[in-house]
């Protein structure tokens, strides 16, 4: 039988070898992208606890890589607004921003671009009223987006009706700001997102063991569909993973 051979998946690494590169646009010395997104103009903040107050009882590294397995089934156990900012900042937490200006974050990423946004579809979350909600990396804050009915529903059916994805006390929807990956790398940049994407997730899946939740990387999602959902137009901002966590 003659093997399945992608013409596009292998066009997209030949062409995004660095010998195909041309000056960049921080090359051209052009102004680089804003480290994050600015909150939405009326839109409710919530305040998070500072890191240091989390108290989240310690784990052993290799126990917790041990442990470490995907869980589509969740019961209908709550999160801690606490439990919550850990995996936040687990996953994005800016421990500092440089005077170059980059930000120092709990993750690594190609030249400290840093290019995610943290969508979250809040369902079961101590405190906070259920919705869609973005992390706001530097402040350390959660922007409150859309409080309307009907996100599981909707976020599962774009996740290629995976029901788990909208039971879960909380999903997380990883967004890029491609240019600001772009800025640096050019077309490098579409590979070193997806490598970020991995690293952030990785930093999940450990913590939630951590905290005794369970949680599950997904892959498999309708781009436009997912993309129309959380407002992000495809091109310049869009999904590059996701996952769902609970009890």
């Amino acid at each position: 039988m003659e093997k399945f051979k992608s013409v596009i998946g292998r066009e997209f690494i030949e062409k995004t070898k660095y010998q195909y590169s041309v000056p960049s646009d921080q090359e051209k010395e052009l102004p680089q992208p804003p480290l994050d997104q600015e909150i939405e103009a009326g839109k409710p903040v919530i305040e998070l606890p500072a890191p240091g107050e989390l108290e989240i009882p310690a784990i052993d590294l290799l126990t917790a890589i041990e442990n470490r397995k995907s869980t589509r089934k969740f019961g209908d156990g709550w999160l801690t607004l606490k439990e919550l900012t850990y995996l936040l900042w687990t996953t994005q937490g800016v421990k500092r921003v440089t005077s170059r200006p980059a930000t120092l974050r709990t993750v690594p990423s190609a030249g400290s671009r840093h290019p995610l946004e943290t969508y979250l579809w809040v369902h079961r979350v101590e405190g906070l009223v259920p919705g869609i909600y973005r992390y706001k990396a530097i402040g350390h804050k959660l922007v409150q987006i859309d409080s309307s009915e009907g996100w599981g529903e909707k976020l599962s059916e774009a996740c290629y009706k995976q029901p788990f994805v909208g039971n879960a006390a909380v999903s997380f929807f990883w967004a890029v700001d491609i240019y600001r990956t772009e800025w640096r790398y050019n077309e490098r940049a579409y590979r070193y997102v997806l490598l970020d994407a991995g690293h952030v997730c990785q930093n999940l899946h450990l913590a939630c063991e951590a905290i005794g939740a369970g949680m599950c990387a997904v892959g498999a999602y309708h781009d436009d569909a997912l993309n129309a959902l959380l407002d992000l137009d495809g091109k310049e901002h869009f999904v590059v993973y996701a996952a769902a966590v609970g009890r």
